[in-house]
């Protein structure tokens, strides 16, 4: 934890082995170490790397007191607002025009079965 009266977070040596420790757990998430222990994901990424380059990445297996990694993720319900059916003579369609040389072809097509259509026109333009 940060010691007292200082602006920037200071945080103990001790502290920062622990931290690094947890993240270097095989399945463990830097980022769900960091926000478990309420610090930036950034500033764990860069403990973690400066701890590797000087060698002295603290990974011994003792008990920490650290806050506990929640790996599994919750449930979070959403809801969506039903949208009200467009009744039959507000409906769209969708039209296409084809020509020909001098054969003009007019298409109308429910856009309710678009994916149909769609799949009519690949044909047709294949």
């Amino acid at each position: 934890m940060p010691q007292a009266g200082r602006r920037r977070g200071r945080y103990s040596a001790e502290f920062k082995r622990k931290v690094i420790a947890a993240c270097l757990e095989p399945g463990v998430s830097t980022a769900a170490v960091a926000l478990s222990n309420g610090l930036n994901a950034n500033l764990v990424r860069r403990w973690v790397v400066a701890s590797s380059q000087r060698n002295d990445t603290g990974r011994s297996k003792t008990a920490t007191t650290l806050a506990p990694v929640h790996t599994i993720p919750a449930f979070i319900p959403i809801k969506f607002e039903s949208v009200p059916p467009v009744p039959a003579t507000l409906q769209a369609d969708i039209r296409i025009e084809l020509q020909h040389g001098a054969t003009t072809v007019h298409i109308h097509w429910p856009l309710s079965a678009s994916s149909q259509c769609a799949q009519w026109l690949r044909e047709v333009l294949a």
